[in-house]
């Protein structure tokens, strides 16, 4: 008869713990020190929330409708946008006129 008790293969871990300079262990499995910090750029690209707080700046402000247009959303996410920028702290007012709501920031972001 054969024998059927066969060796069991060592499991291998997805990561093997490696050491860093502390002597600690670390399992990132990478023998490098943590990735280089970046520096922001001084010159940050805008976003479409920054057109919509151009928009919402000027003199009287802008309509729902020209939120959609300047930056291309669907106008649950400019009402959306509108919400996230109340909770960054921006005062914004809502008016009617003529049947069309007008929202425009009335002063700068309290924190």
């Amino acid at each position: 008869m054969k024998s059927t008790a066969t060796t069991k293969r060592q499991r291998r871990m997805a990561r093997q713990p490696s050491s860093n300079a502390n002597g600690t262990l670390d399992a990132g499995g990478s023998d490098s020190a943590s990735p280089a910090i970046r520096e922001p750029s001084e010159t940050k690209k805008p976003n479409k929330t920054d057109f919509a707080l151009a928009l919402l700046k000027r003199e009287g402000g802008a309509t729902l409708d020209e939120l959609v247009e300047a930056t291309g959303w669907l106008p649950h996410s400019a009402r959306a946008a509108l919400t996230a920028l109340r909770k960054k702290g921006h005062a914004i007012e809502r008016t009617k006129l003529d049947g069309l709501s007008r929202y425009a920031i009335v002063g700068s972001v309290s924190q």
